[in-house]
């Protein structure tokens, strides 16, 4: 059905092409927003490029299926974007358009679906990811067909140190990043004896890691007495709460999120452990854990997240209100992020007046460009972003979780130095 779809749009004028598709879909008794999506990309594109129109093509791959609670905003705001852009003439006259693929949480998917768009769809930009050890996946096949690839969610160090290469840029505030913003408040509380929770895999141990090494380095007197490290998605609550309440910490660095979370907080509470420990929670305090928490949000928690409807800034609030007119409803971080990453590709391009990967590379070096949460600059020693986070503390109200006492932590204080990255990141990705 697509390829009949895409056949008539290819041979018919800009107007023919959306009557062909508003008349199949209306025959199509489907519920799958990503269906519509690529039909809309089709048509768009087969529009464009018979009035001769050049297009930025990208190949974006997520986890839709395994994480709608972030990938769903996340492409309501790549989709607005995407929207503001073409309808303002596109980048220097060139529209883009996004051919999107759902990894399902899988990094086999990941590696075939990232490919395909490479070598099938001939995108010019690869770009997307949630989960961290699926955002190094699509990192190794943008590197191995030299293809610029915007890593827009995973929190890993990896992707931009140790396992970075020439051709990933990262969006999001890294695992170091977060850690080094909730450390700076973590070192304050009296708290001596630490434990850590921490889904187990990449993204996990890099936070876990990170914020060991920072803390020790501000509270030397501190100490770690229990890690409990559950599958992603498979917690056992009951048996992580018991090993850590027997261990006696004076405090917990959580850095569960989603489901898992939700089954910590409660079984937590059902056992009174907060009631004696503090507790430190990286995304903690992010619109999509909370909207999961409800009233069952813990009062004192120190986190990083996005208090959405208390920001002011005129980015911002032009931000929320054009994202409300567009779904009626408010963004997400998860929107943020789709969002941001749109317009970084936008500015690479406009400046590199290309979409060719190596002219774009360089041109995203040290590239700046604007977000809802303010300018941002892809740092060029490690093609990491200096995207903040907001930084504060968790309370209730009206029955719902909110951030409280917070501020915006610039990712531009909270990154290493030259020296540092130089430890870790292979010369190789620096050339």
């Amino acid at each position: 059905m697509h390829k009949q779809i895409h056949g008539l749009a290819w041979r018919l004028d800009k107007s023919a092409a959306k009557a062909i598709f508003r008349s199949h879909f209306q025959m199509i008794n489907m519920t799958g927003r990503l269906i519509m999506s690529i039909a809309m990309t089709l048509g768009l594109t087969a529009a464009a490029m018979a009035q001769g129109i050049k297009t930025i093509k990208i190949g974006e791959v997520n986890s839709y299926t395994a994480a709608p609670e972030f990938t769903e905003p996340y492409r309501k705001g790549w989709q607005l974007a995407v929207e503001e852009i073409n309808a303002g003439g596109g980048v220097d006259g060139r529209i883009i358009t996004v051919v999107s693929r759902d990894d399902a949480g899988r990094q086999d998917i990941a590696v075939r679906e990232a490919q395909a768009l490479v070598s099938r769809e001939k995108v010019d930009v690869l770009a997307g990811s949630y989960l961290s050890n699926i955002g190094l996946a699509i990192s190794g096949v943008a590197s191995h067909n030299r293809k610029l690839f915007i890593a827009a969610a995973p929190l890993t160090d990896a992707i931009t140190w140790d396992r970075g290469n020439r051709y990933t840029f990262r969006l999001r505030p890294s695992t170091y990043m977060q850690a080094a913003m909730l450390v700076e408040e973590a070192a304050r509380l009296p708290a001596r004896r630490w434990a850590m929770l921490a889904p187990n895999y990449e993204y996990g141990q890099s936070a876990v890691a990170n914020f060991k090494l920072l803390l020790k380095a501000k509270r030397p007197d501190v100490e770690f007495v229990a890690e409990q490290w559950p599958a992603l998605g498979k917690i056992n609550a009951a048996g992580a709460v018991q090993v850590l309440a027997k261990a006696r910490p004076d405090a917990i660095f959580n850095a569960t999120y989603g489901a898992d979370l939700v089954k910590f907080v409660h079984e937590s509470r059902r056992l009174g452990l907060f009631s004696k420990t503090a507790v430190v929670s990286m995304q903690g305090g992010e619109p999509e854990s909370l909207a999961m928490l409800k009233d069952a949000t813990p009062a004192g928690w120190i986190v990083t997240g996005y208090p959405v409807d208390q920001i002011n800034t005129p980015a911002h609030v032009k931000f929320v209100a054009d994202y409300h007119k567009k779904y009626n409803e408010y963004p997400q971080l998860g929107s943020v992020v789709g969002y941001s990453m749109i317009m970084a590709i936008a500015e690479g391009v406009r400046k590199a007046q290309s979409s060719d990967s190596e002219k774009l590379v360089i041109a995203m070096r040290g590239l700046g460009f604007n977000t809802p949460m303010g300018p941002v600059v892809f740092r060029a020693i490690d093609q990491q972003s200096t995207l903040g986070a907001y930084v504060g503390t968790l309370q209730q109200k009206d029955g719902k979780g909110i951030m409280a006492n917070w501020h915006y932590a610039d990712g531009l204080k909270y990154l290493p130095d030259d020296a540092f990255v130089k430890t870790r990141r292979p010369a190789s990705a620096m050339k």
